[in-house]
């Protein structure tokens, strides 16, 4: 998820105790921010879902492979799924954003009022952010998980369809693998998800602030721009610097799945993170951990400038 302070989620201030802004208003913010911006970017979330399940290379080299680029793979899915394939999953996804967005926005803006009330800290510094940013982010992702884990699974399976509704698929995934099915995938995102976020408050704060630097007469004249670079930015990097256990999440949320992946190639089953690990690195090899990066990247950035900006 991509969120950060200039999208209203500044944590709190004590200069602006006199402020209009309601800890509801800002949740609704950043709901609404997540909601427009996953329709916009939902396309590369598919396709960056499809290169990070495919076991086989991403190459045009390799035979066996069903996709090996952003713009093939764009057009794969579209000739044999249709244009609404790009919005698979988009219901539970649009649950995702809404309740991530909300969870996020409001637990940062109280965690950093509560460091400002019970410690010596200043709640605007980079340690600060990064440490709230990092906590907000775990509630978050606790309360959303089942919904991650539905997500991913509408938008792996290809034509024809194992889940034909949210119902059924809820219903579904209850009858045939329990209850925990809806957690599958945690452990590796809640390793990422506090460095991820700790590290997109962080670069976000520390590139506005070389912003600022480079170009101090710019003042408040061009601040939508400025926003929307240092958002893409601390995006990117975050995203990097996290990607290959956002790679396991998908492939241990997909684990009982594997009728659904039968038409992509090959399928795997994996016991935990350490084991999917080690089968990626040695069937794969170590590029094997950024599959999918490169339209993960494209989305990330986008999606960090529309929220910030």
């Amino acid at each position: 998820m991509l969120y950060g302070p200039e999208a209203g989620m500044v944590g709190y201030d004590p200069k602006a105790d006199g402020r209009s802004i309601s800890s509801f208003e800002v949740a609704v913010a950043g709901s609404v921010s997540g909601l427009v911006t996953r329709v916009m970017v939902s396309p590369l979330d598919v396709i960056k879902i499809r290169f990070q399940l495919q076991i086989e290379r991403l190459s045009r080299s390799d035979p066996s492979a069903k996709y090996y680029g952003i713009l093939q793979a764009g057009r794969q899915i579209l000739q044999e799924e249709g244009l609404t394939a790009f919005w698979k999953g988009h219901v539970p996804a649009q649950l995702l954003s809404i309740g991530y967005g909300a969870v996020q926005f409001l637990s940062f803006e109280l965690l950093t009022e509560l460091v400002h009330r019970a410690t010596e800290y200043d709640a605007r510094d980079f340690s600060v952010h990064f440490v709230c940013g990092g906590l907000s982010a775990s509630a978050a992702t606790l309360a959303v998980q089942p919904v991650d884990v539905l997500r991913t699974r509408f938008a792996a399976q290809g034509e024809p369809k194992v889940y034909k509704t949210l119902r059924d698929a809820v219903v579904t995934m209850y009858r045939t693998e329990g209850p925990l099915v809806f957690y599958k995938g945690l452990n590796p995102t809640l390793i990422a998800i506090f460095p991820y976020a700790g590290f997109q408050f962080s670069f976000y704060s520390a590139l506005k602030h070389v912003h600022e630097w480079v170009l101090p007469a710019q003042g408040r004249k061009n601040e939508n721009l400025k926003n929307l670079l240092c958002g893409s930015g601390a995006g990117v990097i975050s995203k990097t610097l996290t990607y290959p256990l956002d790679l396991f999440k998908k492939r241990l949320q997909v684990g009982g799945f594997e009728q659904a992946r039968a038409t992509f190639g090959q399928v795997r089953s994996y016991r935990g993170l350490l084991h999917c690990a080690q089968q990626v690195l040695r069937e794969e090899g170590p590029t094997g951990f950024f599959k999918g990066l490169s339209p993960s990247l494209l989305k990330a950035a986008l999606s960090t400038g529309f929220v910030f900006f």
